[in-house]
């Protein structure tokens, strides 16, 4: 498993990012309430939170096959990891001008930081998964 990764490094980020990401799917989906609470979200927004929530597992759910199932694993799969990125970026830019800028529905700005910075090491574990695998996920 370790040579699909080009070594234990790129293993461990790989691992590290998608079992952040499937923490805060759990929270999103199954500890609702507390996530919301948490982040001073009104009940009417759970649907939504789920919804996000939903679309983390999709990705945790294509790490699991990338992993585990996939006969080639990261080989030909750099749209997948491109992807991430991308949404990982859009999070941090979204949430950085939301948190920064625009303060639409922030009380907490302590609490709402993580929203910030999460997404920031999100971003950053991806691009270094995009750039170390780079000769197994493009194909050319």
């Amino acid at each position: 498993m370790i040579e699909k990764f080009n070594g234990i490094i790129y293993l461990i980020i790989f691992i590290i990012h998608f079992v952040g990401i499937a923490i805060y799917a759990f929270q999103t989906i199954v500890n609702t309430r507390k996530f919301c609470e948490k982040f001073e979200i009104d009940d009417t927004a759970f649907v939504m939170v789920r919804f996000v929530g939903a679309f983390m597992m999709g990705w945790v759910a294509m790490a699991i096959y990338i992993m585990f199932i996939r006969n080639n694993g990261v080989v030909g799969a750099g749209s997948f990891f491109n992807l991430v990125f991308l949404q990982n970026l859009f999070i941090f830019l979204v949430n950085a001008y939301s948190i920064l800028i625009d303060k639409t529905g922030i009380k907490s700005p302590e609490k709402s930081r993580e929203g910030i910075i999460a997404p920031l090491i999100f971003t950053t574990l991806s691009a270094a998964l995009c750039y170390g695998l780079a000769d197994k996920i493009y194909l050319y």
